[in-house]
């Protein structure tokens, strides 16, 4: 008979080989050949809230009356996975705009993303749909989503490259996975936002609702594990991070992939995690700054990093500690804003992994 750890083997955690096209050739990538064996995994639901229309409701008109009816709202969808060998604190995970947990849990060439990668140096990971995304779509904000192509431009923004002569091109040295079934992967990754009327431009997000329900999740992690988490965000999901301490006393470290912006020195949110001492690490990318005249976005990065420099010099004066890690600086080049997706995303976590064991202690727990 087998045993219980056998039948919670992860097929897709076997030895495999992955192969895409870069132009006219072929790459096979070989995934992790050691078996990962996972101890617990599940769904499940964390914060939000209940809408509740007036009058009683008519269970003789059931399929058309709306009266006396409740909707759930505003939560975040919650995926986790526990190791059986577990030996670090849990992470959860934040994505970004227009993105859903799924851009950490695979690659678009279907090599391992890092929830698989952080679950094997022994972390449970708990991968976030955010509030009104995904399959956490309930809003109690109704949008209008548009249906206006926008590839080219958030391929462009996400600092992969551009779109010139009817083709998408790659900056210098890139990391990102090519072919065109890697792009048509990556593109269905974009997941709309429930609650924006972005029909008529708008891409604003409520970082409240999201930082509550990260919050909620966070507790409901401390409950199952007794540990704190580790919050790690990408993008528009930075900025919610921010709040986050605000509504939870058990985050134990914030690890930042290129956020939106960091916090201004003072504000509510920076007091917030400056009286939690939270630990906090920025990462960034290749192609920032303004010496990048072939890479449209580059400007705009580096007027969004330097909110980060500002940032961490106030936090560390202020007796938190925080630091930011340039991959250039580290010999790391040819990251773009999915640095958790690129060729060398092993190679980054193996970097993220080491700040934790420095910087992310059991001692924290409170």
């Amino acid at each position: 008979m087998r045993s219980k750890k056998l039948n919670n083997f992860l097929a897709g955690a076997l030895a495999a080989m992955v192969t895409f096209s870069i132009g006219s050739s072929h790459i096979s990538y070989a995934q992790n050949a050691k078996p990962l064996t996972i101890a617990e995994q599940g769904i499940f639901s964390a914060g939000g809230s209940v809408l509740k229309s007036d009058g009683t409701f008519d269970v003789s008109n059931y399929y058309t009356s709306r009266a006396g009816s409740t909707l759930h709202v505003d939560h975040a969808n919650v995926l986790y996975q526990r190791p059986a060998k577990e030996s670090g604190l849990p992470m959860v995970f934040l994505h970004g705009y227009g993105q859903s947990r799924m851009g950490y849990m695979t690659t678009p060439d279907g090599r391992e993303g890092w929830a698989t990668m952080f679950l094997r140096k022994g972390h449970s990971v708990f991968l976030l749909d955010q509030p009104r995304r995904g399959e956490a779509a309930q809003t109690s904000v109704a949008g209008t989503i548009s249906t206006t192509p926008s590839d080219q431009t958030w391929y462009t923004q996400f600092r992969i490259g551009t779109y010139k002569e009817n083709q998408f091109t790659y900056n210098k040295n890139s990391q990102f996975p090519r072919g065109d079934e890697v792009l048509n992967q990556f593109f269905r990754q974009m997941t709309p936002d429930t609650a924006m009327d972005s029909a008529h431009g708008d891409q604003s997000i409520d970082n409240n609702v999201v930082a509550s329900a990260v919050a909620a999740t966070i507790d409901k992690v401390y409950n199952r594990t007794g540990k704190n988490s580790i919050l790690l965000t990408h993008s528009q999901g930075g900025r919610a991070g921010w709040n986050v301490a605000e509504y939870t006393e058990h985050l134990a470290a914030i690890i930042a992939i290129e956020p939106g912006a960091a916090p201004a020195p003072h504000s509510e949110e920076y007091n917030a995690l400056l009286k939690a001492n939270i630990p906090i690490v920025f990462y960034y990318g290749d192609y920032i700054g303004d010496n990048e005249a072939d890479v449209p976005a580059a400007k705009m990065w580096a007027k969004m990093k330097a909110t980060a420099d500002t940032f961490v010099t106030a936090y560390n004066k202020d007796g938190g500690k925080s630091s930011i890690v340039s991959l250039p600086a580290e010999g790391i080049y040819g990251n773009d804003h999915m640095m958790f997706q690129d060729l060398n995303n092993g190679e980054i976590a193996n970097l993220i992994e080491k700040w934790i064991s420095k910087n992310a202690v059991y001692s924290q727990n409170k």
